[in-house]
């Protein structure tokens, strides 16, 4: 048994996170378990994932084993270049490509922060600021300090980032802004598979939808997050009775396999633009991320 002090440099992360860090080697999947059955203690006390540590904590760390270190150096990882949409010394902003998963687990050998940390191997640190599903593209924000990681983490709490996605859904919305203020909860269902449901006595989720052009058979919307609640705007749009076209989950089964045949490969949810202002210089940023060729194709084809 081993005890880790945090210092200043960790204060603010997520216990899982400093985990992954400190036991490399180690699968995710196991640390995850460790903090599960109790074997990790913060300040004496069980914890779980997403406790946030403090400067001054003591983390008790069972001992595991560690993958031998590989002292050469990182190779390339094989997939499709990252587009960079912003870098500086505190972000790296990046248009994540459907299908890519924002770091590796659950079946998946690595994910778009894997590939970013392999690039950059003198880096001092790399890590996610926000998550995006596997089949949503757009942009995923990272810090590479933990100043920028805590500020961006406060903000993106308080809802002063501006989050907005660009979905195609079923059927024909009803034209004018929508705000849709339903409270969600999260569940796992008897196969153990992570769900979202409309429940009274969840969390707010607050989502502005803008129908942009609306057709017979499908309307494309603007979704703008209030809140970052986990599968917040499929499910809303599900709850307006408007689906999102191709989600596996919540949407509709017959009308996603007639629009596969018309081309549609994945869920049509793209983060387009993040307003928000930079953790270290205070300026005012707003990136965007084009819609992706195959989503456009479809739209083109649905002649909306």
């Amino acid at each position: 048994m081993r005890h880790a002090k945090v210092d200043a440099a960790h204060d603010g992360q997520r216990i899982d996170n400093f985990l992954i860090r400190v036991l490399k080697g180690v699968p995710r999947s196991h640390v995850y378990r460790l903090i599960r059955d109790g074997q990790v203690r913060v300040n004496g006390a069980r914890c779980d994932a997403t406790l946030r540590l403090a400067d001054g904590d003591e983390v008790r760390i069972p001992p595991v084993r560690v993958a031998a270190v590989n002292t050469e150096q990182p190779r390339p990882l094989a997939g499709p270049e990252l587009s960079i949409v912003h870098e500086d010394d505190w972000l790296v902003v990046i248009d994540k490509p459907a299908g890519m998963a924002v770091h590796g687990g659950s079946g998946v050998s690595f994910g778009a922060i894997e590939r970013l940390r392999a690039s950059r191997p003198a880096a001092p640190m790399l890590e996610l600021v926000h998550r995006l599903d596997r089949e949503t593209s757009g942009l995923l924000v990272l810090a590479k300090k933990r100043s920028a990681l805590v500020a961006m983490h406060a903000a993106w709490g308080d809802g002063s980032i501006r989050k907005r996605y660009t979905a195609l859904t079923k059927g024909a919305m009803a034209k004018g802004r929508q705000v849709v203020d339903v409270a969600l909860r999260k569940h796992a269902t008897t196969t153990g598979e992570r769900r979202v449901s409309v429940d009274p006595a969840g969390q707010r989720a607050v989502t502005i939808v803008m129908p942009l052009k609306i057709g017979e058979r499908a309307t494309l919307v603007r979704a703008e997050l209030q809140t970052g609640r986990t599968h917040q705007i499929r499910v809303h749009l599900a709850h307006l009775g408007h689906p999102i076209l191709g989600d596996p989950r919540y949407g509709d089964v017959e009308t996603n396999r007639l629009w596969a045949k018309a081309g549609l490969r994945r869920m049509f949810l793209h983060a387009g633009e993040l307003q928000f202002t930079h953790p270290g210089t205070g300026v005012a940023m707003r990136l965007q991320a084009p819609l992706p060729a195959d989503l456009q194709e479809v739209i083109d084809a649905a002649a909306l």
